[in-house]
């Protein structure tokens, strides 16, 4: 099973929302069971059970983890095909988020377009690597900072600005022959508490040209990974 798995097929991701799927999905996830002993835990008839794993299975979300004999019939015992899933971009791909429609470092919304665009790159990375059956080069950097002041936040973003910046015209070779583009994401958010789910803090004012961080305690988040390629290189 993998951890994470990522959704791409609008059919599979219309499947997964499911609410009986789901649940269906997330019994699998905790270990191997068959219709008739997931029939009791989502409150519905073994046939219904068998029809929702079918559909599940059609799509790849569950597979077939072994078979066990019950009295006069053969038990099919399924399992999640991923701990979790993640629904890429590609699913609604006439409407997915394009960040390269307007950059905006000041813009909330630009930063989930930048993620948006992360999870669909890298989900279409991994499926293609797994298909070559190649390893997929990554790195990500996960952190948590807390700020005493606004200006402390201003310098933090002007350092970091500089920082990557200078690496990446230090490492950046375009006429590298063979050389293959990667694409580095940096984003500086507040940390989401409980508590401000529904209700996000209000926003201080922020210095120009620095992302805007509405709490005290930001995350910061760099990730990078070769930029995506046709599938037909890969």
């Amino acid at each position: 099973m993998l951890d994470v798995t990522v959704i791409e097929d609008a059919e599979a991701a219309a499947v997964s929302l499911d609410p009986i799927r789901a649940r269906l999905l997330a019994e699998l996830a905790a270990g191997p069971a068959s219709a008739a002993m997931l029939a009791g835990k989502v409150g519905l008839p073994r046939q219904k059970v068998n029809y929702h794993l079918k559909t599940l299975e059609r799509h790849g979300l569950v597979e077939l983890a072994g078979e066990r004999r019950k009295g006069n019939v053969t038990e099919r015992l399924m399992r999640a095909t991923a701990a979790s899933y993640v629904i890429s971009p590609l699913a609604l791909a006439a409407v997915q988020p394009d960040p390269d429609r307007f950059r905006d470092q000041l813009s909330a919304r630009w930063l989930l377009a930048l993620g948006a665009r992360l999870v669909r790159d890298v989900g279409s990375l991994i499926t293609g690597a797994a298909k070559a059956r190649k390893r997929l080069a990554t790195f990500a950097l996960d952190g948590e900072v807390t700020f005493a002041t606004a200006a402390d936040r201003a310098a933090f973003i002007e350092e970091l600005t500089q920082g990557v910046g200078a690496l990446i015209r230090k490492y950046h070779d375009g006429d590298a022959e063979g050389g293959r583009d990667h694409r580095i994401v940096v984003a500086v958010h507040p940390t989401v508490r409980p508590e401000s789910v529904t209700e996000p803090p209000a926003e201080s004012a922020t210095p120009a040209g620095a992302p805007p961080v509405t709490a005290a305690s930001p995350a910061a988040v760099a990730a990078t990974a070769p930029a995506p390629i046709p599938p037909a290189q890969r």
